[in-house]
């Protein structure tokens, strides 16, 4: 185990930069990699309801982790990294002069290129900064969370405790063109840090402090690595805290790079609106701050705003600045039954077309308020009907205000009753139930069985027309699976519970999954509202966008990146399609 050590904060001067005439790119070999393709999963026996396994934290068994006969052994991994890295280099070598010039696909190091690599990196940094460890290898680059896995791990990773730490880790895998593979807690659903070209995986377990609270200006600076839950507990003495909330093991370095919202974006939004600056690692080793520490500016281009979202593919942020809110004088959870789906989705539309302040929306199904009943959370059993979830915050007066105006609402569009938690420990727990709902979920998994968590988002208007029919089409299926969500920016999730040794069911849960997508596509929404594209919905993404957008991408990324060292395979492709 690691010694928990941080070096002092200390942000590195800019590496000077020389102005140069522009060079222009050569043609570089085609080679063809698998970017999507769907292994099976270690099934967890000992997941919990509660959900307060750590982030990142392995909870799976299975023969990929097999104690008795382990298939991907630190032996094993190596070698298939370079038996794989060598064919790539001796592949590029020989069709070098053959490719053409619209052929752009990245040239990676030999294997030989990425041993140098790690010995420099440990001659640099020190042996306990950079790991071949076989269980710490499958950790990086498989995840139970998420529905898609990539076929290779990474060959290293390296736990940095600082910027400098992290430029000189770019620096050697830009020397070597070794692929960067950001890490922060490893939740993700859509493969977001998963490693299709192998290199290092940079995980960010030493950076999770607090380095600067700013009470007065209502800011905070912190690591990568904090969880947004320990971050609000840490600050709480200010009055203060940071909105956006997302699953409960989530870190800010994750959020960031997914621009993730959760329960409070109906009232306080996603992640872009709170991040003020960050400090970037860039592909080649050089550090840049986006902007300065005001929360208005006009001054040059938006890079913050450029970096949030990129899930690692530009840069690699190692301190966020983040913009605060006080804490509300008063919070009230209430809790609305509806005899259908599209009553509940219909009273939540017409609740924000009216513009009566909530500061939380949830929806869940039928088959959600069962888990939560099940799992017993909340010390009371609720009616197991489509129900909305409120939170009303704000002044005594406000907060009493938007529950009378709320309550008529729901009533004009059929809701069964309207609850309130009894006391501020019931409204926690009921809402922790919401929180915590894929956890439990999870937690109900049997042998084989594996859950396969999506999300889209659409304009508020279609709202009660996905919902319903999607609804629909997973009571179809004849499996354990539920709709809830972000209803009231417009986003939601659907879970399934589902036989991964199963070929046809599989087959049919994915069928479903993609025509809820292209659905939301079709009503000129998103394929994603808050996890990310990663490998799972590239194809979905540039049904959304169309290739001209995704060129436009492309060249950012090239321009950042032209070597497409960091987290390469996500988002897009490094070539056009055809």
């Amino acid at each position: 185990m690691r010694s928990s050590l941080f070096l002092p904060r200390g942000f590195p001067a800019h590496p000077r930069v020389l102005h140069r005439r522009p060079q222009f790119c050569q043609s570089q070999p085609q080679i063809s990699l698998p970017t999507r393709l769907r292994t099976a999963r270690l099934h967890s026996s000992n997941a919990s309801s509660n959900g307060n396994q750590s982030q990142g934290e392995s909870t799976g068994t299975g023969p990929s982790a097999s104690a008795s006969s382990p298939f991907w052994t630190s032996g094993k991994v190596l070698f298939a990294s370079a038996f794989a890295g060598g064919l790539g280099y001796g592949y590029a070598a020989s069709t070098q002069s053959s490719q053409s010039q619209s052929s752009k696909q990245p040239q990676y190091g030999s294997a030989k290129d990425f041993d140098k690599a790690i010995a420099e990196l440990r001659t640099k940094l020190g042996d306990d900064t950079i790991s071949t460890d076989e269980d710490e290898l499958h950790l990086h680059g498989f995840s139970e969370w998420s529905s898609i896995n990539a076929d290779r791990l990474p060959v290293a990773i390296a736990y940095p405790k600082n910027t400098d730490e992290v430029s000189e880790i770019a620096k050697i895998c830009h020397k070597y063109r070794m692929p960067m593979i950001p890490f922060s807690g490893g939740s993700s659903l859509e493969a977001n840090f998963s490693a299709p070209h192998g290199g290092l995986t940079i995980d960010f377990a030493f950076m999770n402090e607090i380095l600067d609270l700013h009470p007065e200006d209502m800011d905070v600076v912190v690591q990568p690595s904090i969880q947004w839950m320990d971050l609000n507990e840490k600050i709480k003495d200010s009055g203060l805290f940071f909105p956006v909330d997302p699953g409960p093991s989530a870190m800010i370095g994750g959020m960031v790079g997914t621009n993730c919202s959760g329960t409070n974006a109906v009232r306080y939004g996603a992640m872009k609106d709170w991040v003020i600056n960050l400090t970037v690692v860039l592909a080649d080793g050089r550090v840049i701050k986006t902007r300065r520490r005001p929360r208005k500016t006009s001054a040059g281009y938006n890079l913050t705003g450029m970096f949030v979202g990129s899930e690692g593919t530009l840069g690699i942020v190692t301190e966020i600045t983040l913009k605060l809110a006080a804490i509300p004088e008063e919070t009230r959870v209430g809790v609305v039954p509806f005899s259908s789906m599209r009553d509940a989705a219909s009273a939540a539309m017409k609740l924000i077309r009216k513009g009566i302040p909530v500061q939380c929306m949830e929806i869940l199904d039928d088959v959600q308020m069962d888990v939560i009943n099940r799992a017993g959370g909340t010390g009371r059993s609720w009616k197991v009907l489509p129900t909305l979830f409120f939170k009303f915050s704000g002044t005594k007066a406000g907060v009493a205000d938007s529950i009378n105006l709320t309550r008529q609402l729901a009533k004009e569009n059929n809701a069964e009753s309207f609850e309130f938690a009894k006391d501020e420990r019931e409204a926690h727990d009921l809402w922790s139930a919401r929180k915590q709902a894929l956890w439990s979920m999870m937690a109900l998994r049997q042998g084989g069985s594996e859950v396969w968590s999506t999300d889209v988002a659409v304009p508020i208007s279609k709202l009660p027309d996905i919902i319903e029919i999607s609804k629909k089409e997973l009571d179809s299926l004849g499996l354990f699976a539920s709709i809830l969500g972000h209803i009231g920016d417009g986003n939601f999730h659907a879970s399934i519970m589902y036989d991964r040794n199963n070929p046809s069911e599989k087959e049919s849960v994915e069928k479903v999954v993609y025509d809820m997508v292209d659905r939301a596509l079709e009503m000129e929404g998103s394929c994603t509202g808050e996890h990310g594209v990663g490998l799972g919905k590239k194809g979905s993404l540039s049904k959304e966008l169309g290739p001209g957008t995704i060129d436009v991408m492309r060249s950012v990324k090239k321009a950042l990146d032209p070597h497409w060292l960091l987290n390469p395979g996500k988002i897009f492709d490094a070539e056009k399609e055809e």
